[in-house]
């Protein structure tokens, strides 16, 4: 993984229909010279066409992990990128994928890095899912764990959902979330030049 100047974004995706969003967040996010990469379930595939993301965008899935690693030596995909990169964004944050986030599991590569992440730097996590799952009991208190550890929340919003429900749950705004990763990623600027 070559290192360069530009600023590094891993997106995660995880296995909501918000996935759908991930061109156009890759491309804003691009526009303002930031390197992108990113890591998606295996839900996540079936939301997302990888055709329309711009050229040279590296999608990274389990995969693309287990075929990486043949013997000892070999790189560890997971640990790679949370290495290389400056922010973990994960947009959109599905219930389940939240649920284990909050339980420590880590049993794909995305939830691997986010296990193998360095708490000082930024992890942003937007939230996207019907509002019956989010007004769910067990919702609020894992997204509160989720900030307790330092991550960031991009909250939902109420729109018109894709199942044709009206409430919230829908991932914030693109604009939003890109305007979220330019604040992470100044902080972290400033944090890095405090440590040196």
């Amino acid at each position: 993984m070559a290192s360069s100047s530009k600023k590094k974004v891993l997106v995660g995706c995880t296995g909501s229909v918000a996935t759908i969003k991930l061109p156009q967040l890759v491309q804003k996010l691009w526009q303002r010279n930031i390197e992108v990469r990113v890591v998606v379930t295996e839900r996540a595939k079936h939301f997302l066409k990888e055709a329309e993301l711009p050229a040279g965008c590296q999608v990274l899935s389990d995969t693309v992990e287990w075929a990486a690693w043949q013997d000892r030596g070999d790189p560890v995909l997971h640990i790679d990128l949370a290495k290389w990169a400056d922010v973990f964004l994960l947009a959109p944050l599905d219930a389940n994928t939240l649920g284990k986030l909050a339980g420590g599991i880590c049993d794909n590569i995305l939830t691997c890095v986010a296990r193998a992440w360095d708490p000082h730097k930024p992890l942003l996590f937007c939230p996207a899912m019907n509002t019956k799952m989010w007004e769910h009991p067990v919702t609020a208190p894992q997204v509160a764990l989720l900030k307790s550890w330092g991550y960031k929340e991009v909250p939902c919003i109420s729109k018109n959902l894709m199942c044709g429900d009206t409430g919230m749950g829908g991932m914030a705004e693109v604009d939003t979330i890109v305007q979220a990763t330019l604040r992470s990623l100044n902080f972290w600027d400033s944090y890095s030049d405090l440590r040196r």
